[in-house]
């Protein structure tokens, strides 16, 4: 089985997708940790894709599919995957699709967190990170006994570039262009189920797991 998880930055992907591959036995495939292990290897799609990323470029959809696949490959994945950050764009999935069923694969089920823009900005806004040892906080859901101090080691809590308000605005501008017509070409396909993404982490798994079960006796039935 491969299931694609799509949603905005901020979303929950990476942790939901996590869950989710440990609830029903699949490898975890997050399209971050393929380029961060591919380059640190400096494996031949590794060394291509840095060229490209060290010039400020994207990765070309064929390297970034080849990289995808050869993951695929590995034993860990035989029962199947849920991709996390893959694919970004129609040309993506196309690209996906057809090299799957080079294989007698395809994407079984496709599952969007829906999350709305304000909710991505408290979650995203409010994350600091103590400058000295990494712990990470955040000033709703889990802030420091004093403010601006780390309670593990009392050092300096910063904000990271990628989680001031203008940037998260920008970021979910740039999901929007890139995924809207993705959303639209697995509605046609009819491969898409929409998950309420707003609740406690347990909460939004259950919610995956009925829609990917209610998925799985439509394709099965």
């Amino acid at each position: 089985m491969v299931v694609v998880l799509l949603g905005p930055p901020g979303a929950g992907k990476g942790t939901q997708a996590a869950r989710l591959a440990e609830r029903l036995g699949l490898a975890h495939v997050a399209s971050g940790d393929l380029f961060r292990e591919a380059v640190a290897a400096q494996t031949p799609l590794g060394k291509k894709a840095q060229g490209y990323m060290e010039r400020g470029e994207l990765v070309p959809d064929e390297i970034v599919v080849a990289m995808l696949l050869e993951r695929l490959a590995r034993p860990d994945c035989r029962p199947g995957a849920v991709l996390d950050g893959f694919p970004r764009t129609v040309a993506q999935a196309e690209a996906l699709e057809k090299a799957l069923a080079d294989q007698g694969k395809q994407v079984d089920a496709v599952l969007l967190l829906q999350v709305p823009d304000e909710v991505v900005l408290e979650r995203l806004t409010g994350r600091r990170i103590c400058r000295d040892c990494q712990a990470p906080y955040h000033m709703t859901f889990h802030p420091p006994a004093q403010e601006g101090i780390c309670d593990r080691c009392g050092g300096p809590l910063y904000q990271r570039d990628d989680d001031r308000e203008e940037t998260v605005r920008h970021r979910l501008q740039v999901y929007r262009e890139q995924t809207t017509p993705l959303i639209a070409y697995y509605r046609r396909k009819g491969h898409l189920r929409e998950v309420d993404g707003v609740g406690e982490v347990e909460e939004i798994g259950e919610r995956l797991l009925r829609a990917l079960e209610q998925e799985a006796g439509r394709l099965w039935a």
